[in-house]
């Protein structure tokens, strides 16, 4: 694999977002909903503005479960450059390193706004726990984009590419978990009881949930969730590993089915 062309096809890729101002479109609409979710997320218990720091965060989790994926998969889909002299390995890396590096420049330029008005509320503390909610979130938009290029791989064209990226996210940010429930419920918790939180590994976006929601002690407590979560699922090497299964497998399986 020759990486001069994979990063020329990349920057290429990255520079036709910037031109056509996606990047631009998509900072904005990240910045202007997690202002609103900041300021008015506890607005249903009653309070307006901030509450605390890990309450911010929870409110954006929301949000961005439900933005990111949607974004990253619709993005994903693949043109045609094959009439090019470059292998389809290249093709494929070149083409998700750009759309990775637009879909980061994006969020981080949308969620920076949160993050100024959290340092000047809460301190130096909040631009730790932010940063890593930036971060979790950055990683479960890669995430979601490696599934839209294995979609985009195994779709016959692009209008059924991007049918599929609707219905995936349909099934992980609102089909899975409550399946999952729905099983728990049905059999009275005999079956996949002990196994739930595992379970929810399977799911990109619960990965974000725990690493941002369940990891949060105060958090935990007021959601009547300390013993749900095993704590070995809290730690955060082996939430961050899944999540870097989540981006490469997707990535790998779709290089192989490509060639």
């Amino acid at each position: 694999m020759d990486f001069i062309q994979v990063l020329t096809l990349a920057f290429k890729e990255f520079r036709d977002r910037l031109r056509n101002r996606w990047v631009l479109a998509v900072a904005l609409v990240f910045a202007v909903f997690s202002l609103v979710i900041t300021y008015a997320g506890g607005a249903q218990q009653g309070t307006v503005g901030l509450r605390s720091l890990e309450f911010t965060i929870t409110s954006l989790v929301s949000l961005v479960i439900y933005l990111v994926p949607l974004i990253a998969l619709l993005l994903g889909s693949l043109d045609l450059l094959l009439a090019y002299p470059i292998t389809r390995g290249e093709l494929l890396l070149g083409k998700y390193l750009g759309l990775a590096l637009a879909l980061a420049l994006a969020m981080l330029a949308g969620l920076a706004t949160v993050g100024v008005v959290l340092v000047g509320q809460f301190g130096g503390r909040a631009l730790f726990h932010y940063g890593g909610f930036v971060v979790s979130a950055l990683l479960m938009g890669l995430a979601f984009l490696s599934l839209a290029v294995l979609v985009s791989v195994l779709a016959k064209d692009r209008t059924r590419a991007s049918g599929a990226a609707i219905v995936i996210w349909f099934f992980f940010v609102l089909v899975f978990d409550l399946a999952l429930l729905g099983v728990l419920v049905g059999t009275a918790g005999r079956y996949g009881g002990e196994m739930f939180p595992y379970f929810l590994l399977l799911n990109p976006t619960d990965v974000f949930h725990i690493l941002n929601v369940f990891s949060a002690e105060g958090v935990r407590s007021a959601y009547g969730l300390v013993s749900v979560v095993p704590p070995v699922l809290l730690r955060l090497d082996v939430l961050t590993g899944v999540m870097l299964a989540w981006i490469g497998l997707p990535l790998l399986i779709a290089k192989w089915r490509f060639k």
